[in-house]
């Protein structure tokens, strides 16, 4: 079980470490969604996403011994940057299994922090599979994504932040939006804002056509997507909820919605031509909510977490010529 406690730990380990991102608004955006909205800019964090929070603090939790043997991830691209830069900062090995059709700037910022890259075929192999070969050959240890206590504590801190810096306003919020793939994240802030500023209904956002979260909250059983690949949003087609994150999510989140892959492009190039942020398409998701009107503002106080902005340059460009 994991706990506010966890989180707390987790925030003293990854200080000094990961960074306290900004809660940011624009008047433009509460104009054009009608409220007052606050972006928690986790695009500004280490390696560029949230994940280096629960990177390093799985890292961290680990005895000497255990962490010298090495790690091992399986990612799309940014917890493979999170562990990467975890690992370097710890001075031990770290091989990421990574998919052959990951955004070039995550394949090229993985081996830049130092970790050899294993990949593989999103639609045709089995990632587990080649971990576990990896870890029985070199005693190295798992990283999980988003289904590792350690890692759900460290992406907590980001609730922990959202409240504090809301508390120093004044404020509460009505909702918190964040996207969702395994349920890391999302799980982490539910839980630490159920304890920091239970008042705010937590919503997960998720892209078409990869909504095993909001369908696996509505049957009340973990349940699968039928794809592994298809979206512009690849930070969030994980193929299933995370267990202990789901036994949370059940417990704490509102609900979930999604967004088409037109509505996340769309969020990106508003990001960047009104906002002047890089989102990538998966971490704008929750910002493609709220101006898509998916979630209807409606003068409350909202919050949509940024979760990452390793964007490649083609995808940009692409976000930013569509109609």
């Amino acid at each position: 079980m994991i706990t506010i406690d966890d989180i707390e730990a987790a925030a003293g380990r990854i200080a000094g470490k990961a960074l306290a991102t900004p809660l940011l608004s624009s008047p433009a955006l509460d104009a054009a969604v009608g409220g007052r909205v606050y972006l928690k800019a986790e695009t500004l964090q280490r390696t560029g996403s949230f994940k280096f929070r629960g990177a390093y603090n799985a890292l961290a939790a680990m005895d000497a011994a255990e962490r010298s043997r090495g790690v091992v991830a399986v990612s799309s691209g940014n917890h493979a940057q999170g562990v990467a830069a975890a690992a370097r900062l710890f001075g031990v090995a770290a091989t990421i299994v990574m998919p052959e059709d990951a955004p070039a700037a995550k394949l090229e910022g993985t081996r830049r922090l130092g970790a050899a890259v294993v990949t593989y075929r999103r639609a045709e192999d089995d990632r587990e599979a080649i971990a576990a070969e990896i870890m029985e050959r070199t005693g190295a240890r798992l990283v999980h994504p988003y289904d590792d206590p350690a890692v759900i504590a460290g992406q907590g801190t980001v609730g922990l932040e959202i409240a504090a810096a809301l508390a120093a306003r004044g404020e509460v919020a009505d909702a918190v939006l964040v996207p969702c793939g395994g349920g890391g994240l999302s799980s982490g802030i539910a839980l630490a804002l159920s304890e920091r500023m239970p008042a705010a209904a937590v919503h997960l956002v998720e892209p078409e056509g990869f909504d095993d979260y909001g369908r696996s909250l509505e049957a009340g059983t973990i349940l699968r997507n039928e794809r592994l690949s298809g979206s512009v949003c690849d930070a969030l087609m994980a193929p299933a909820p995370g267990r202990r994150g789901f036994t949370i999510n059940s417990r704490l989140a509102a609900g979930a919605l999604t967004v088409s892959d037109a509505e996340a492009l769309a969020a990106v190039a508003f990001a960047v031509r009104t906002l002047k942020l890089v989102v990538e398409p998966g971490g704008a998701v929750a910002l493609a909510a709220l101006l898509s009107g998916r979630f209807a503002v409606g003068g409350r106080t909202v919050v949509a977490v940024l979760s990452g902005g390793n964007i490649d340059e083609p995808m940009l460009a692409r976000a930013l010529s569509a109609p």
